[in-house]
């Protein structure tokens, strides 16, 4: 059936119970495993976008604590796929926006399947919030297997 699972990770909770189902999955199917993370741009606004604003000249401080917390995800992902007896390959994503970069990861992985958590969000605070898995679900060719 599916011989290569994307699954998503942000290091939430949520996320961890959709990255448990997603190799419990995997190892039923004894399909292949990437665990992919993203980390967003920083958006300094049009100041900061020319380069005259404060906070332009904190990119290298945000990149850094970005990769930082993408490597702690993704290692704590990879621990649990051993404990799993799965190896998973771990991606991350740098300065893109999450739907897009799991829809275009799991395209050029060629998976089969994508597993991602939602937040179940509901009104202004899914207005305000967006809605990452409803991005990937509306966009996605892949099939998606949303855990809440």
């Amino acid at each position: 059936m599916y011989k290569r699972i994307l699954i998503a990770v942000d290091g939430s909770e949520l996320a961890a119970r959709g990255l448990e189902q997603g190799l419990v999955l995997a190892s039923q199917l004894q399909a292949e495993v990437a665990v992919v993370t993203v980390s967003e741009p920083q958006v300094t606004g049009y100041e900061g976008a020319l380069g005259w604003g404060g906070a332009y000249n904190l990119l290298p401080e945000y990149q850094r604590a970005q990769q930082e917390a993408a490597t702690r995800v993704l290692d704590a992902a990879r621990e649990k796929a051993q404990a799993a007896g799965i190896a998973a390959e771990v991606v991350h994503v740098p300065d893109r926006y999450a739907a897009d970069a799991i829809i275009e990861t799991a395209e050029a992985r060629g998976s089969d399947l994508i597993v991602m958590a939602s937040h179940g969000r509901r009104g202004l605070g899914r207005l305000v919030l967006g809605s990452q898995t409803s991005e990937v679900l509306a966009r996605s060719r892949i099939p998606v297997l949303v855990i809440r």
